[in-house]
């Protein structure tokens, strides 16, 4: 569905690539960059230094324009817009893209990938590239999977120390049917809600607790309308570096080899900036917020919980795939 939104951008925007006029100097191709992120978080700053690098390595011939922070609506919009040609280049989560992609339910089973190496063995292998070339036929081009590190749970009625304290809970969750069927599993209320407004939301008693990677919740200052955060990581907040299927055939062979070089360094860009800002992001947010570490028995216990859910998607994502991504995620 077009929302109001993009209906009025598609009256202002020129689809596709724009050809610089003006000067003898201007880029072959004008591409925007979408996303929801405020400019301070580590895939916002990997987004500027993939700016930076194609534009360098173009020679100038490429030019991107970055639109941070939801300028351009949330990420399910910026998505329609990526398929529409409105925008060129997005980061959306994974599991927004599983409402147009179902094998993408895959990444937001809860506790499927459980450590950074995991994680990289999954989206930088096999199976993450086969789930990259669904996206062909929704007029993206995947390329490669940035993130944000792994989730953690805040709530304002109590410390999370196993499923069953999210009983009754109402927990924002993305507008993503594997992660709101995974609170329901534990007991909470879960409502999608769109990223600018879960601040509010909090405050207002709206929703009582969300889940989001460190970054979001010290940039979107979450600590300071939350209680209790537990480190519970049951998920890799995986964002997914698209490209409208028609600005990617665009480009001459020379210009897409920029562009795949470029979105590398962007993805190790943002996953080396997580790692270094989530040290520092606890320190700073500690004495504002009681930090819960999951015992083993707790952690056991959501793994129990969640076995469901891996059932209830299985169909979306295919037997064959979920049983390959699951022996690669174990080592196998």
């Amino acid at each position: 569905m077009i929302t109001k939104k993009i209906k009025q951008l598609a009256l202002t925007t020129v689809a596709g690539m724009v050809l610089s006029a003006g000067s003898a100097m201007a880029a072959e191709f004008n591409f925007t960059f979408a996303h929801v992120l405020a400019e301070d978080t580590s895939n916002a700053r990997a987004a500027v230094k993939f700016k930076e690098e194609v534009e360098k390595n173009s020679d100038g011939r490429i030019e991107i324009n970055i639109r941070p922070a939801a300028q351009l609506g949330g990420d399910v919009e910026i998505i329609e817009q990526t398929q529409m040609g409105l925008v060129h280049i997005a980061i959306p989560p994974t599991g927004n893209l599983a409402n147009f992609e179902p094998k993408m339910f895959l990444f937001d089973l809860p506790f499927f990938m459980t450590d950074d190496e995991t994680m990289m063995r999954v989206l930088d292998g096999e199976v993450g590239q086969e789930l990259l070339d669904t996206l062909d036929r929704h007029n993206m081009k995947g390329i490669n999977y940035w993130g944000a590190g792994f989730r953690k749970m805040t709530n304002n009625i109590r410390p999370i120390t196993g499923p069953d304290d999210l009983k009754n809970i109402k927990m924002r969750t993305l507008q993503a049917p594997t992660i709101m069927s995974t609170y329901r599993a534990y007991g909470a209320n879960p409502t999608a809600m769109a990223f600018t407004e879960v601040y509010n939301g909090l405050q207002q008693g709206v929703v009582e607790g969300q889940e989001n990677p460190l970054a979001n919740i010290y940039t979107m200052k979450f600590h300071e309308v939350q209680k209790y955060l537990t480190n519970t990581n049951h998920t890799y907040h995986t964002y997914a570096a698209v490209m409208n299927k028609a600005a990617w055939d665009s480009l001459p062979e020379d210009l897409q080899q920029v562009m795949l070089d470029a979105f590398e360094v962007g993805r190790d860009f943002a996953r080396e900036a997580t790692i270094e800002d989530e040290v520092r992001f606890i320190d700073e947010i500690k004495d504002q917020i009681e930090i819960i570490d999951l015992t083993d028995e707790g952690l056991e216990q959501f793994v129990e919980k969640s076995q469901p859910i891996y059932k209830e998607f299985e169909s979306q994502v295919t037997p064959e795939l979920l049983q390959k991504a699951l022996d690669v995620a174990a080592g196998n």
